[in-house]
């Protein structure tokens, strides 16, 4: 079967409410280990009667991906100078922020390569409703073997991520990758690969929001004129997008704030409950012919 018989209908027109409500959900799902294009694809469909589109998906994200930016301003500009410092001088690379930019670099290779080239795959064949389900079920079960066997004992630093490796960056980018199909979630895919490696929630939760920047933004900017594009089949305007961005990026923000806070004291596998009721209700909806798969 041909991915575009596989592809789902989408949204060629949409609305200002489609744009609000979808915007919100986006910036309340998109740091969760829910997944955010999952939500997007499964209540744009049952809600709206298609799937809101890959593109558009990729563009609101960049809403999320400035209050990323935000929230940990400080943060990267301090890993950005620290950086340049250290490709300058010698001296200053066993600077763990110099360190931990190269580790952003190197983890997000991975999801660059992937999305590149399994771009027209992951807009198409891999948005098929069933597949999101099932995802959405059995990643819940990696959830909860990470809480089971991740001992959170590895001198890692919450805050400043001192003691964080190279090896950690690469295993934890190519767990990035697994969020291009719906229903995984690039939090909880991160997050669930740093507690397998014995990381504390609260310090791969961080690695997790500053490794997703390069992806997410690369994404949405890649994505911005086939948001346009009528013959992509999820045209909107301008200012849609804008007001969309706007408020994925309020409502990001305090979700950001509020799954830190979360993380440390309280397991994934209450993500992992929700998760598999969604996917049990959205298997039921398929079954009953209440919404289509493709």
């Amino acid at each position: 079967m041909s991915q575009t018989a596989l592809a789902a209908p989408v949204i060629e027109g949409m609305s200002w409410i489609q744009v609000i409500v979808l915007s919100v959900l986006q910036g309340l799902t998109e740091f969760l280990p829910v997944s955010s294009s999952g939500h997007l694809r499964i209540f744009s469909t049952w809600w709206f009667g298609a799937d809101a589109g890959a593109s558009f998906t990729a563009v609101v994200q960049l809403g999320t991906e400035a209050a990323v930016l935000a929230f940990f301003f400080k943060d990267i500009v301090r890993i950005i100078l620290a950086w340049f410092r250290g490709l300058a001088d010698s001296e200053r690379r066993d600077d763990p922020d110099y360190l931990l930019g190269w580790y952003v670099i190197v983890g997000s290779i991975p999801i660059a390569l992937i999305g590149f080239f399994g771009k027209d795959f992951i807009r198409d064949a891999a948005r098929n409703l069933w597949i999101t389900a099932i995802v959405l079920i059995g990643f819940s079960f990696v959830f909860i073997l990470a809480e089971r066997l991740g001992r959170q004992d590895r001198a890692v630093d919450g805050k400043s991520l001192e003691g964080l490796g190279m090896k950690d960056a690469v295993i934890m980018g190519l767990a990035q990758c697994l969020a291009l199909i719906p229903g995984v979630s690039r939090s909880g895919g991160t997050i669930s690969a740093g507690l397998f490696l014995g990381m504390s929630r609260e310090a791969a939760a961080r690695f997790s929001f500053l490794l997703a920047i390069p992806a997410v933004l690369a994404s949405g900017l890649f994505s911005l004129p086939d948001a346009f594009d009528p013959e992509a089949g999820q045209s909107v305007t301008g200012m849609q997008l804008l007001i969309g961005a706007a408020v994925a990026f309020v409502v990001g923000y305090a979700a950001i704030a509020w799954f830190l806070r979360f993380v440390e004291n309280h397991s994934l596998t209450w993500f992992a409950g929700y998760r598999i009721l969604l996917g049990l209700l959205v298997m039921g909806l398929l079954a009953t012919g209440t919404i289509p798969a493709t």
